[in-house]
């Protein structure tokens, strides 16, 4: 039976654990996995453009031992209208996964529907599960079981990372934060799914308005574009008060960690002075992309027990 990764719900919380503990001696040791991909071909269909997400599922494809098909959208026949169900099949005839990086959840998810082998979400515009998973292993490298312990804060605008990074936190437990302005709030589907996972793990997951409140005595502050790819530009005054600054930090822990999924607009979200400041952690969390999406294809790709 193929597995999806489209959400990070498609993994189990236990799941999550196994992928995030293996990844840290995957990481020390890359060969522990060999080469699970080897006589296997992945296509990648992006329709935004990428540098880290590309870059490491290439690199990661390749160190698997499998190849893999770069593929704009727009030069694909799905540009001129074709179904995406009749995409989804007959890729389906010809590689043996697809990864794929657009602007429609519900398009992806058809996707999904329709193929025969495994499709992995690296990005829509409701959901970024390769991303939040890389960055809960790189919680888990810094921190280790003390993870549980962490107060998270998440400020700025409620997009796809940070709904999946709710969903994160209320599959595994973790305490999250999220300040966002009014009007620019997290997906309400994918805060209720927090909510109700929350309810099994204990986890502690909060929306509030005031960015100060969320910081306050934070271990970690995460923070991404007030702008995502693809969306008609905001009204970037209301944003102003949540600007990770050294103002904004002094409410946080003084050996506060910051996060940034990058790219990082500075002057706007985070400024020059903090983003230098942390940015061996940050290009960390940028790295570990690679080692995260390695192990995952491994699981998504092993061979079923007999």
């Amino acid at each position: 039976m193929k597995r999806d990764f489209i959400d990070l719900w498609d993994l189990s919380p236990g799941e999550i654990w196994e992928i995030v503990k293996k990844t840290r001696r995957v990481k020390e040791e890359p060969q522990t996995l060999g080469k699970p991909l080897a006589g296997k071909f992945i296509a990648l269909i992006f329709t935004k453009p990428s540098t880290r997400t590309r870059v490491s599922f290439e690199v990661g494809i390749s160190q698997l031992g499998g190849a893999w098909s770069f593929m704009q959208e727009k030069e694909l026949q799905v540009a001129r209208g074709e179904d995406v169900k009749d995409t989804a099949r007959t890729l389906s005839r010809y590689v043996d996964g697809v990864i794929v990086r657009n602007h429609s959840h519900t398009w992806l998810r058809e996707l999904s529907r329709y193929a025969s082998i495994p499709v992995i979400n690296a990005l829509t515009n409701l959901s970024h599960p390769c991303q939040i998973l890389s960055d809960i292993y790189t919680l888990y490298e810094a921190f280790g079981e003390g993870i549980k312990e962490l107060k998270i804060a998440y400020v700025g605008d409620g997009n796809n990372v940070c709904n999946t990074l709710l969903v994160g936190a209320g599959m595994l437990g973790l305490r999250l934060f999220v300040a966002t302005p009014e009007g620019h709030e997290p997906n309400a589907h994918y805060y209720a799914k927090a909510l109700e996972f929350a309810k099994e793990s204990g986890a502690q997951v909060e929306l509030v308005h005031d960015p100060h409140e969320a910081v306050k005595e934070a271990d970690v502050v995460y923070t991404d574009v007030w702008v995502s790819m693809g969306e008609d530009s905001k009204e970037i005054d209301v944003f102003r008060p949540y600007q990770v600054n050294e103002e904004l930090l002094s409410h946080a822990k003084s050996n506060v960690r910051v996060m940034h999924c990058l790219p990082a607009k500075k002057g706007q979200e985070i400024t020059e002075e903090v983003f230098e400041k942390h940015a061996d952690f940050i290009f960390t969390q940028a790295e570990n992309r690679l080692h995260t999406q390695k192990t995952l294809l491994s699981f998504l790709f092993r061979e079923p027990q007999a």
